[in-house]
């Protein structure tokens, strides 16, 4: 499925070299990597590789190699993709995505298959559409950056369970966050003025899918220029419950219980600093400036 809008596609303009990133000791890494090196290869793409084993190198690893290729390829899910990012706007490289991660809503959202090998067709075509990127407190994210039920997640949700359990470890981790929740006080700054809240969690979303394939709006795309915001200010957690379907389609604003409001800035205050979830990563730490950056970066997509 493609949900990127049609507009910004630029000519085909097929790499001749990509610099492939990945971690080998993640836990698909050197599947992914022997796999989807051979796919660029037996599509006429030469291939230089690069691993790494901190997020921190990511970028540093895109900018001392930038003069040596023609694209960026990242084996991984959208932490890894997200850490790639500086690298990937001081360059202005193109950036291709293997989807070898756990939850892999970025590549959702490109409409690129599930399949690492068969994700490299869109590389090989050489389509390229530009997205916009959010940031929060200066750094970049790609799908939702979020104060709440999700940083708490991010905290139970470990390497090792990703890695044993995948994506199922998703849904049992967040039936014992959520049943442990707690809302929190917050003000929302935007162009409609300030609303002070009691929210269980505050989102705003560049993209259009997270958390293993909940869309952040139904009619958001990661090209239309603005953030969309909610905040779940239900009476209690079992109202959350709940909404469960309405968020899988992106319709969970027609809930009373729900604030959401599209925009190009928002700001997000607590009384104490509470850490934000950025791209399944914890990025920053309120007082929280959101802010979106139009068309910032190249990817290839389906």
């Amino acid at each position: 499925m493609t949900v990127l809008a049609q507009t910004e596609t630029t000519a085909p303009a097929r790499p001749g070299r990509v610099l492939l990133l990945v971690n080998p000791h993640s836990r698909r890494g050197a599947a992914c990597l022997d796999a989807v090196a051979g796919a660029l290869e037996a599509r006429g793409i030469a291939v230089v590789t690069e691993t790494f084993s901190a997020a921190r190198e990511v970028s540093e690893d895109i900018r001392r190699r930038a003069g040596e290729v023609d694209a960026v390829v990242v084996c991984g899910g959208d932490g890894t993709v997200n850490a790639a990012l500086p690298g990937i706007l001081e360059t202005g490289l193109p950036l291709g995505v293997a989807p070898c991660g756990t939850a892999n809503d970025f590549a959702r959202t490109l409409g690129l298959p599930a399949d690492p090998v068969a994700a490299m067709d869109a590389v090989a075509a050489g389509r390229t559409r530009r997205i916009d990127l959010g940031t929060v407190n200066g750094r970049p994210f790609l799908n939702v950056a979020s104060i709440g039920l999700s940083v708490d997640l991010a905290k139970a949700l470990c390497k090792e369970r990703k890695r044993v359990w995948g994506r199922l470890a998703y849904a049992l981790v967040a039936l014992r966050v959520g049943l442990r929740a707690r809302p929190f006080r917050a003000t929302i700054v935007s162009r409609s003025g300030e609303a002070r809240v009691s929210s269980y969690q505050i989102a705003v979303g560049n993209g259009r899918f997270y958390g293993g394939g909940v869309v952040v709006e139904e009619t958001a795309t990661i090209d239309d220029g603005t953030l969309d915001l909610y905040s779940l200010e239900a009476k209690n957690v079992w109202r959350l419950a709940l909404m469960m379907r309405c968020f899988a389609r992106g319709a969970h604003g027609a809930w009373a219980d729900v604030r959401t409001e599209r925009c190009v800035d928002f700001e997000v205050r607590t009384r104490r600093p509470r850490e934000v979830n950025a791209d399944g990563e914890i990025l920053a730490r309120t007082p929280a400036r959101f802010s979106i950056l139009p068309q910032a970066i190249a990817v290839f997509a389906a």
